[in-house]
């Protein structure tokens, strides 16, 4: 599978938080070849594992982690012939009316998100942004129908395909995060080629939007000696500031700040520099709320870097990325693996601020 299928496939299935079940069903799959052993743990994480080429009695363990499920949307009410509904994460909701969506009831149930048409709105709210709780999915069923198929609680996800634009840039739903999980497919299928003496733990985390619950169990239960988040970021486009913004095709952005161990963030742009892989420095001031926040503090701490794939249109229907950047942070992230040794694990474990 190339790189452009995988992100087709995992793009398209539905998997809002805390409900990844088909994502996770082609992530395992697609991962298997690539890795020693496969697991899913409790809260429904993939663990892919390549362990260490150059043995060693107990090889130091990175994770790499990046979230599979996407935002979506839970029935709140049945309300007449239409459903009113609550975010699971959070959309912008001024791109919403007129959406097509797929309400998962007791079977899949195509709508549409509605409200009512600007021609009956009084003249001072025709300009406004409608709010979440005056909008409504209709699924074409009657009030008498509407139950039989859809309860309270029932999720709902956006219906986007899959679209290759010009210039190695695709569009689709959910890119925020599968673009990150095809960074680890590219990188298990770049360590294929590699000698490493640390395990590798490729790590597909659930209900990031909802609160990095599946980074902070898996990080718990990795217990890695060092870790990688890979996460979208805001690309630039005409109207957004430049400074926070990041062009695509211009490579991988690299995370600097309180968020980030130094010694973590040399080393991926010391193997960038090395490699020739195009990079752009993201300065993060605080917490970075992506799975690397999660990470950086479970058990005692783990020393954890941040790469960012810039993204438009963040949390719409048509977020869109570069292929060629995704490729580029697998390369760079396998490449960092077969750097780390003894030496480097000496140097994660020294004390903040020391010479060592």
């Amino acid at each position: 599978m190339t790189l452009g299928e995988f992100l087709k496939a995992v793009t398209e299935a539905p998997g809002p938080s805390g409900y990844e079940e088909g994502v996770r069903q082609i992530v395992r799959s697609a991962f298997s070849p690539y890795c020693d052993e496969l697991r899913v743990d409790p809260m429904g994480n993939v663990w892919a594992v390549r362990r260490a080429t150059r043995r060693a009695d107990r090889a130091p363990r990175i994770m790499l982690a990046a979230h599979m499920d996407e935002i979506g949307f839970v029935v709140k009410k049945i309300d007449a012939h239409v459903l009113r509904v609550s975010q699971v994460g959070g959309f912008d909701v001024r791109i919403l009316p007129g959406q097509p969506v797929l309400v998962h009831g007791k079977v899949p149930l195509p709508g549409v998100i509605g409200s009512r048409p600007p021609h009956v709105l009084p003249p001072d709210e025709r300009e406004k942004v409608i709010p979440l709780d005056e909008l409504f999915v209709d699924v074409g069923l009657t009030a008498e129908e509407l139950p039989r198929y859809v309860r309270v609680g029932d999720l709902i996800t956006l219906r986007r395909g899959y679209v290759e634009l010009r210039n190695g840039l695709v569009m689709s739903k959910a890119l925020d995060d599968r673009a990150g999980v095809a960074a680890l497919y590219s990188c298990l299928q770049e360590l294929q080629a590699l000698q490493h003496s640390w395990d590798v733990f490729a790590v597909a985390t659930t209900q990031e939007e909802v609160g990095l619950r599946g980074a902070m169990t898996s990080a718990y239960g990795v217990a890695p000696d060092a870790a990688i988040a890979v996460d979208v970021t805001f690309g630039r486009t005409p109207d957004c500031p430049d400074i926070g913004t990041f062009e695509l095709d211009k490579g991988p952005c690299i995370a600097r700040g309180p968020n980030i161990h130094p010694v973590m963030f040399s080393l991926l742009e010391e193997t960038a520099k090395r490699l020739e892989i195009p990079y752009q420095t993201e300065p993060i001031p605080g917490r970075s709320g992506t799975d690397a926040w999660a990470i950086q503090v479970a058990r005692e701490g783990v020393p954890t870097g941040l790469v960012g794939l810039p993204l438009r249109y963040m949390h719409t229907p048509g977020e869109v990325v570069c292929l060629r950047d995704i490729e580029r942070a697998g390369r760079l992230l396998a490449h960092l693996v077969a750097t780390l040794d003894e030496r480097v694990l000496s140097r994660f474990r020294a004390p903040l601020g020391s010479s060592s």
